[in-house]
């Protein structure tokens, strides 16, 4: 015979799960909305809790600040990237892994408008904009440990993805910036072809002069 009484406590334990996070997804939503309408500097925790219709000590139950309100809902695009390296092909290049995987990210990205606007109003913050920086190494950290488990390699070569982990990721921001800096000129997908050009084409013209410099150690 079944044990009814386990089976009502996992039934419990999810409805309770599934509370808490609609409890906290309906403050990140509330908490964005609020952002793009009012600004961030002027939008308080008293403002969101009212329009969430929760209690102050529930929204830090789920967040620390109002920045990390914005800080979670950047883990969104770090979530796409991990699941876009390891939906790709298990023949394909390490290369086609990286640049296909960046795509669908971006391509998940620009589908929602309020990406975008919010894109914009972190960089136009400077409380954001310095907490921004923060999201590139958590971004590094998870594309590195991706593409080990795709490649399920020893030590040296994920001292390996992890430098090249580092060097994509600092092309996203570098292009990133670039993007704001114009006002988003090109589209997105226009920037990750023109990113991925330069982050290949600079990688094999340091690799050429290493050779150069040291052909020793090759």
């Amino acid at each position: 015979m079944a044990d009814l009484s386990g089976i009502e406590s996992a039934m419990r334990e999810g409805r309770r799960e599934r509370k808490r996070r609609q409890t906290r997804e309906r403050i990140e939503t509330t908490a964005l909305k609020l952002f793009l309408d009012r600004g961030f500097d002027t939008t308080t925790i008293e403002d969101i809790t009212e329009a969430a219709d929760v209690s102050k000590r529930s929204f830090f139950d789920y967040f620390p600040s109002k920045e990390d309100v914005v800080a979670a809902w950047q883990d969104g695009f770090s979530g796409e990237l991990v699941a876009a390296v390891a939906a790709q092909p298990a023949d394909a290049s390490l290369v086609d892994v990286i640049e296909a995987a960046v795509k669908a990210a971006l391509h998940a990205t620009i589908s929602d408008p309020q990406h975008l606007a919010i894109a914009v109003l972190i960089h136009d913050t400077p409380a954001l904009r310095a907490r921004d920086q923060l999201k590139y190494a958590k971004l590094e950290r998870k594309l590195a440990d991706a593409l080990h488990a795709r490649c399920h390699g020893g030590e040296e070569e994920r001292f390996r993805l992890n430098v090249l982990a580092a060097a994509v990721v600092s092309a996203l921001r570098i292009g990133g910036e670039r993007w704001n800096a114009t006002r988003q000129d090109i589209s997105l997908e226009q920037l990750a072809r023109s990113m991925f050009d330069e982050l290949w084409a600079a990688l094999a013209d340091l690799g050429a002069l290493a050779r150069l410099h040291r052909p020793d150690a090759w």
